[in-house]
């Protein structure tokens, strides 16, 4: 025998989804899996039959029945957690809202709201709250008690003052309140001391706070496109800070970054910089990626070789005459660029040809070195002839070294193999770093499988490769792997197991596509192909990956860039001259990646996208 009836809401009334514009099968999926989206459906209000979702559950639908084929039962619910109405004509939502306790997400972007209501404090689960591309001139107070939050988005609003009770959020990771009219940050900010991720471009923020510095867990801090003049120099403490972007402000100087010892990527291009001094550069060690475009420097210190990791430097637009020899010493550098400069010590042509050659020729300028100086290479010295060595005269490294900096520099030796003996070592001492360029490997070395649970860096850089053994999609902790100036024309498919893959360069081969392994590293941020063959650019996946950041497609075949191109907004630096292309000219290349999104982005009328 079966139950059948019609609970009523607390007003006494039954809801209609279907003239509601909701069809009672989307709320009854929402009631099973604890998810309602409700993107794009044109709403203008929300309906009841949404708050009143497990309250009103439509009659025929109500069978409390032991038969074969029951109705929907209420021990077949779940709490909603996701509620997603984005892309739709929202001017408010009301205090209903707490009929969903259990909520954790709630995406209401790309609305009209102005306002938010004084129930949402009562979200106790409450942890990403997506607002972005709304119409909030006031910052709603209101989120400042959502202590739960952990994500919190105001991107594409009319904001002009972030509330100082920001800082009362203890477990916010991710704030995001770019595109607004914000003049300064509330010396409040420091007091979230979890953020990781902040991003404040595009506002008209005149001065950061010195309390900026107690925020030592943030990773990624994003000022790009403000009235900058002045950085405290407290950002210096930022211990964990990885990318620092502060391009297209009015900075003329930079404070020490003195503690930043896990920068990887410096923005500085687009200010008024007259000077970088020696100081500041020893303090850049770990500097993957330096930008300075577009300022007004007349020289360089010499100090650039205290960036032993840097591997991307810009110069261009600048008013230097000369670079320092010691920049072609950098081993890891592999991109030099120096349009718009009035060079005068260094010939044109030499310049046109690219950095490989640019290196070669300042390299050749630098001093030599003393005849009985030993020979370090970054950490690993070469003691040929004194105790402890190992590999003889094909490795002639120091055992002790290599297990101290988890360091095996093997480059430059002339060798077709890994010794077992230094392999020995490398596994004892548990290497998570692997040089060995300049040698003749046509293939990985098999021993190096023993270094697998341990190795993140590995550079086989101008070798002979043909082609990458299926091994390679064993290094499941491989976080950078350097393949330019080898022979290879693709990537085995394989390779998708490599996961925490940041790096990926494989600049100078023989590829007419980009591998279609690539798409499926999810957490690439960095991708050097120039100097390819590559003709063409697939952009959806190119969309697909978030976390692109730097994408180098320079001297390729690519007649046509899409483009569509210019919706990977992720893209932070993005290179594509020395191409086929008519568009966009060189022009419009040179102003930068920004420029160059925004150009693509204007070009495209088919199909229309939306606005988020």
């Amino acid at each position: 025998m079966a139950f059948r009836g019609k609970k009523k809401s607390q007003f006494g009334r039954v809801p209609d989804p279907v003239t509601q514009g909701v069809h009672p099968s989307i709320l009854k999926q929402a009631r099973r899996s604890g998810q309602l989206n409700l993107t794009s459906r044109g709403l203008s209000t929300v309906p009841d039959a949404v708050w009143y979702l497990h309250q009103e559950i439509p009659g025929e639908t109500q069978d409390v029945s032991f038969d074969q084929n029951p109705g929907e039962a209420w021990w077949d619910q779940v709490d909603l957690t996701k509620l997603i109405l984005a892309s739709n004509f929202l001017v408010a939502i009301p205090d209903d809202i707490r009929n969903f306790p259990y909520l954790s997400v709630l995406d209401l972007h790309d609305n009209r709201m102005e306002t938010l209501p004084d129930a949402l404090n009562s979200l106790e689960h409450l942890i990403i709250l997506d607002i972005s591309r709304n119409r909030f001139k006031v910052f709603p107070r209101i989120v400042c008690e959502i202590y739960s939050l952990g994500s919190l988005h105001l991107e594409h609003n009319e904001l002009v003052k972030l509330d100082g009770d920001i800082g009362n959020l203890p477990k916010l990771e991710d704030l995001d309140i770019s595109h607004n009219a914000i003049t300064g940050l509330p010396e409040g900010i420091g007091n979230m001391r979890k953020l990781r991720k902040l991003n404040v471009s595009h506002n008209k923020i005149s001065y950061i706070p010195i309390e900026i510095g107690t925020m030592t867990e943030l990773r990624l801090l994003d000022a790009n496109n403000n009235q900058l003049e002045y950085v405290p120099p407290e950002i210096g403490n930022l211990k964990n800070i990885e990318q620092l972007y502060l391009r297209h402000n009015k900075l003329k100087e930079l404070p020490l970054l003195e503690f930043c010892s896990n920068l990887k990527e410096l923005h500085l291009g687009n200010n008024g910089l007259l000077a970088v001094s020696a100081e500041f550069l020893k303090k850049l060690e770990s500097v993957t990626v330096l930008d300075l475009r577009d300022n007004k420097l007349s020289e360089f210190p010499p100090e650039v070789s205290f960036m032993s990791n840097l591997e991307r430097i810009d110069l261009s637009n600048n008013n230097l005459s000369q670079l320092p020899f010691s920049l072609g010493g950098i081993q890891s550098l592999n991109s030099i660029v120096l349009d718009g400069n009035p060079m005068k010590t260094i010939r044109r042509d030499i310049i046109l040809r690219g950095t490989v050659e640019l290196k070669k020729y300042l390299q050749g300028k630098m001093p030599e070195a003393p005849e009985e100086a030993p020979d370090k290479v970054k950490g690993v010295w070469n003691y040929k002839g004194q105790s402890g060595i190992i590999g003889g005269d094909a490795g002639g490294i120091k055992a002790h070294e290599v297990q101290q900096s988890k360091l095996l520099n093997l480059s430059g030796r002339n060798m077709d193999s890994i010794p077992d003996d230094i392999m020995a070592v490398a596994m004892k001492g548990q290497v998570n770093t692997v040089n060995i360029s300049k040698n003749n490997y046509k293939d990985l070395p098999r021993n190096l499988i023993l270094l697998e649970g341990t190795l993140r860096h590995l550079d086989v850089s101008f070798n002979k490769l043909t082609y990458l053994h299926s091994e390679i999609s064993l290094y499941l902790k491989l976080t950078s792997l350097d393949l330019r100036n080898n022979y290879l024309e693709n990537l085995p498919l394989v390779m998708e197991s490599l996961q925490e893959l940041r790096e990926l360069i494989i600049s100078y081969n023989r590829f007419k596509e980009l591998p279609m392994v690539i798409y499926h590293l999810k957490k690439l941020e960095i991708l050097m192909a120039d100097n390819n063959s590559i003709s063409a650019i697939d952009v959806e996946g190119f969309r697909s990956m978030s976390m692109i950041a730097t994408l180098d497609l320079q001297n390729n075949n690519i007649a046509n860039i899409p483009p569509e191109l210019g919706l990977c907004t992720q893209l932070k630096a993005l290179e594509l001259s020395g191409n086929p292309c008519r568009n966009p000219r060189p022009a419009i290349l040179a102003k930068g990646t920004n420029a160059i999104l925004e150009y693509l982005r204007s070009r495209i009328v088919q199909p229309k996208y939306a606005s988020y």
